[in-house]
């Protein structure tokens, strides 16, 4: 008989032990038992008896059905592998003068994404001078990510992309920690946006000043000449 792999336990006369701890099928301790004993009490179940322990003193072995058993751990691992390889990544993307109607119709549609298990690629689309305002888009991403907390976290945070603006959730909780960084972001960009000097349209425009008291002089001169 073929020696069992290292990723394989032993399963009947392939234990090496003398006495093994015994576990029935339904994981009842039956107690120390001599290994020909165990062999016995499995056979005459028609199981097997698989060494499921085999660092501890004396060896725990189970008493089970080790072809059934292999074949759920099989399809175990197969699903697994199924949800690792197909997670689906969908996309929505926000321009960065978005209006308030459309920013929760997409958003929604974010958050019914993250609830089916998939992760979600957020996209500020920039044109032309927007791109000397990228807080804009970082402000619209911030704001996505907090209204969709209670289903996903930021998995990666936003980031320039060429003329885009990404972000990526993926679904589960956002922690604590995360929200206040956003939180500290918006009022950081908050507080930068109410620094920038604001020009004053009330004032005249440069050399209107400058005209009027050039024409001043010459009604003045009119006057006296008359």
């Amino acid at each position: 008989m073929a020696a069992p792999t290292s990723q394989e336990p032993r399963i009947n006369d392939r234990i090496r032990a003398r006495q093994v701890r015994l576990v029935s099928p339904d994981g009842e301790q039956m107690g120390i038992r001599a290994l020909p004993e165990a062999l016995v009490a499995a056979q005459e179940m028609g199981l097997d008896l698989v060494e499921v322990a085999d660092k501890a003193d004396p060896p725990v072995c189970r008493i089970m059905d080790y072809g059934k058993f292999k074949y759920e751990q099989s399809q175990r691992a197969k699903e697994s592998r199924k949800k690792a390889t197909h997670v689906l990544v969908k996309e929505m993307k926000y321009r960065p003068k978005i209006g308030p109607g459309d920013f929760e119709t997409k958003t929604r549609k974010v958050e019914a994404f993250l609830g089916e298990g998939s992760k979600v690629k957020v996209t500020i689309m920039f044109r032309g001078r927007e791109m000397q305002h990228p807080e804009l888009g970082r402000r619209i991403l911030d704001n996505v990510a907090e209204a969709v907390s209670h289903v996903g976290r930021v998995e990666v945070y936003p980031k320039q992309d060429g003329r885009n603006m990404i972000m990526v959730l993926v679904p589960g909780q956002a922690s604590r920690k995360q929200r206040e960084a956003a939180a500290e972001r918006r009022a950081s960009e908050e507080r930068a946006a109410a620094e920038e000097p604001v020009p004053d349209e009330g004032a005249p425009a440069e050399g209107a000043t400058e005209g009027a008291a050039a024409e001043a002089p010459e009604t003045a001169t009119a006057e006296l000449a008359d």
